[in-house]
C-alpha cells in the first residue's frame, strides 16, 4: 500500500447526486472554504453531541462563520440510545424551529450516531434537505458517513427505521482521530479492516503487517487507509446504492453484531457498534469453518489480528451476556437481509473472500450458536 500525509478526495459517483470525501488533517477549521461553494447564500445547523462538541464545535462554527454561512448548533447526548425516535423528532423540530429551507442544510459533526439521526432527520424534514457529514469517529470516517445509509434504532433491533439519504459532502479530518478514546480508536478499526476481510485480501496484509499500528499513531497510515475503505464502499455504493445486490457484502460481521447489541439494549458500556462487529466477523470465519466453506487457519488469522489490535473475537467478552442461542436466532431473525424469512449472512470462502449466502438453515446454526456461547 502506499501512504501519504497530503490529504485525498475519493469521488461517491451517483450520477447526478455524486459528492466527494475529502481526508484528511484540519478539515474542520477548513470546512467553511470546502462547504461555501455548495451553499450559496444558505444557513445550515451543525448537530453533535457533548463529546463532540467540547472539542470540535468551536473550530467549526468559527469556520463558517468566516465563509459567511449562518450557523445554528443542537448538542445531544452521546452514546447509542440518541439513535431513537424522541432525539430524532428533536433534531427535526429543530430544523423547522429555525426554518431552514430545503436549500438549506444539516451537517453532522459527530461519530455514526449523530451521522445516522442526523441524516435521517435531513432525509424526512421538509421531504429531504442538503446534508453534510463531519464524521470525527475512525468507525464514521472508514464507515457510516459514505454511503447515505440513515436511520435509528428500535427495540426490536438495530437500525429499522431509516431512509437512503447521500450527503453533499463528506469531510474525513483525521486530526479528530488524535484524542479519540483507545476503545473507540479499536472499534472503528474493525469497520476499516472488515474492507479486507470482504474483498481486498492485500488491504487486509498491509494492515496485518503492522499499518494498523500506524494508523493508531497518527502516522500516514490513517489517511491511507480512510481512503482505501472509503474507496471501497463508494464502488461498492455506486454498483448498488439501496442494497438490492451486493452491498449487502459491507454487512460483514454485522447480522451477528446487530444481534448482539440487541441483546445487549445498546448499552455502551457493554458493548459498542465496532465490537460488535469484530465478534461478529470471528464468528462469521468460524460459521463460514463449520460449514466446510473456509480454512481454520483463515479463520485463526482473523482472530488472531483483531485480538492483537485489542478487539474481542467471542460472545463471552462480553460483560453479563447470558442469551440463549434461541434468543440469538430471534434477534437475527430482524436482520434486514431477511427474505420470506429465510435467514442470509455474509460468509466467507477465505480472507478476502466473502460472499452472499442465502437461505441459511436454523438448525447447523443454532447448533453453532450454542458451541460459540461455551467459548471463552
Amino acid at each position: 500500500m502506499t501512504s501519504s500525509a497530503s490529504p485525498a478526495t475519493v469521488r461517491v459517483d451517483l450520477a447526478g447526486r455524486s459528492y466527494d470525501i475529502l481526508i484528511g488533517r484540519d478539515l474542520i477549521a477548513e470546512a467553511g472554504v470546502h462547504l461555501a461553494p455548495l451553499l450559496p447564500r444558505r444557513r445550515v445547523l451543525v448537530v453533535t453531541d457533548e463529546n463532540v462538541a467540547n472539542r470540535h464545535l468551536p473550530p467549526l462554527l468559527a469556520s463558517l462563520s468566516g465563509a459567511n454561512i449562518p450557523a445554528a448548533s443542537l448538542i445531544l447526548p452521546p452514546g447509542e440510545k440518541t439513535k431513537s425516535w424522541p432525539f430524532l423528532e428533536q433534531v427535526v423540530e429543530r430544523i423547522l424551529a429555525e426554518k431552514l429551507e430545503r436549500g438549506d442544510a444539516v451537517i453532522a459533526l459527530g461519530g455514526g450516531v449523530i451521522g445516522d439521526l442526523t441524516g435521517f432527520a435531513s432525509a424526512i424534514a421538509r421531504r429531504g434537505m442538503k446534508f453534510v457529514q463531519i464524521p470525527t469517529s475512525l468507525l464514521a470516517q472508514s464507515d457510516s458517513s459514505v454511503g447515505g445509509k440513515t436511520g435509528i434504532n428500535s427495540p426490536a433491533g438495530k437500525n429499522l427505521i431509516g431512509a437512503f439519504h447521500q450527503p453533499i459532502l463528506v469531510l474525513c479530518d483525521t486530526g479528530a482521530l488524535d484524542t479519540l478514546p483507545i476503545r473507540e480508536m479499536r472499534a472503528g478499526y474493525a469497520e476499516v479492516v472488515k474492507y479486507g476481510l470482504i474483498d481486498r485480501p492485500d488491504f487486509f496484509e498491509w494492515l496485518e503487517a503492522g499499518a494498523w499500528r500506524g494508523l493508531f499513531a497518527g502516522g500516514p497510515e490513517r489517511e491511507e487507509a480512510v481512503r482505501v475503505a472509503c474507496a471501497a464502499k463508494a464502488a461498492i455504493v455506486a454498483r448498488d446504492e439501496h442494497e438490492t445486490g451486493d452491498r449487502a457484502l459491507l454487512n460483514l460481521g454485522h447480522t451477528f453484531g446487530h444481534a448482539l447489541e440487541a441483546l445487549t439494549q445498546y448499552d455502551s458500556a457493554r458493548l459498542v457498534h465496532g465490537e460488535a462487529v469484530s465478534i461478529g466477523m470471528a464468528m462469521a470465519h468460524r460459521f463460514s469453518v463449520q460449514q466446510g466453506l473456509c480454512s481454520g487457519q483463515d479463520a485463526t488469522r482473523v482472530e488472531r489480528h483483531l485480538a492483537a489490535v485489542g478487539l474481542p473475537t467471542e460472545i463471552g467478552a462480553i460483560p453479563g451476556w447470558n442469551a440463549t442461542a434461541d434468543q440469538m436466532i430471534e434477534a437475527i431473525r430482524q436482520d434486514k437481509k431477511v427474505s420470506q424469512g429465510s435467514l442470509t449472512f455474509i460468509l466467507t470462502r477465505g480472507i478476502g473472500q466473502s460472499f452472499i449466502a442465502k437461505g441459511v438453515e436454523e438448525a447447523p446454526l443454532r447448533a453453532f450458536l450454542e458451541t460459540e456461547s461455551r467459548r471463552g
